[in-house]
């Protein structure tokens, strides 16, 4: 028997450079009905100087590294909590993120997600691969891709997974949209 999986969130989590984004446009074309999309990027275009103001919270290490400030913690919690409210209210969304703590990133989703189907989905690809595709956008930080490529992936738990190394965005999001569809076993 063929069983249909239908979450209201599906989560996309993988590096900088990884090719969530346009995993994540593939997928609003694939799915059934309307999905919108968010997440870190949209988020941080919403802070202060589009993240780049002391006031955002956000410090960007040379190294690629990332930290926050405690405001910007209490903000993301909220910004959460509003995108729970509006699946919950019917709005199907895919989250494009980038779970820098990994593991403990997981469970702040999925605590402020907890009353809703979610699906997660890590997003591969080879660090080296990742910087280079860094190297050719204006708006990435240098060594963020190469330093997220595996660490934002260390404790997180996924329903699937993909690999944008040496793989379409267009073929990874088919893979994740035929695995909406799995086998039940025959009683």
């Amino acid at each position: 028997m063929l069983t249909i999986l239908n979450p209201q969130v599906i989560v996309l989590n993988g590096g900088s450079s990884s090719g969530k984004s346009s995993i994540t446009r593939a997928l609003q074309e694939l799915l059934p009905g309307v999905w919108l999309t968010f997440g870190v990027d949209t988020f941080i275009e919403a802070l202060p100087g589009r993240g780049n103001s002391p006031r955002a919270g956000i410090t960007f290490q040379q190294d690629g590294t990332i930290t926050f400030s405690a405001e910007h913690r209490a903000l993301e919690r909220n910004w959460y909590t509003g995108l729970s409210s509006m699946a919950k209210a019917g709005a199907p969304m895919i989250l494009d993120e980038v779970l820098l703590s990994g593991g403990a990133g997981q469970e702040r989703l999925r605590s402020t997600f907890s009353d809703l189907d979610v699906m997660w989905v890590g997003v591969h690809c080879d660090p080296d691969v990742a910087a280079a595709r860094e190297a050719q956008r204006a708006d990435r930080v240098e060594g963020m891709a190469r330093q997220q490529a595996l660490s934002v992936h260390s404790g997180v738990v996924y329903d699937i997974e993909v690999n944008t190394t040496n793989r379409s965005s267009e073929d990874c999001a088919h893979d994740i949209t035929r695995s909406l569809l799995i086998q039940s076993p025959v009683p």
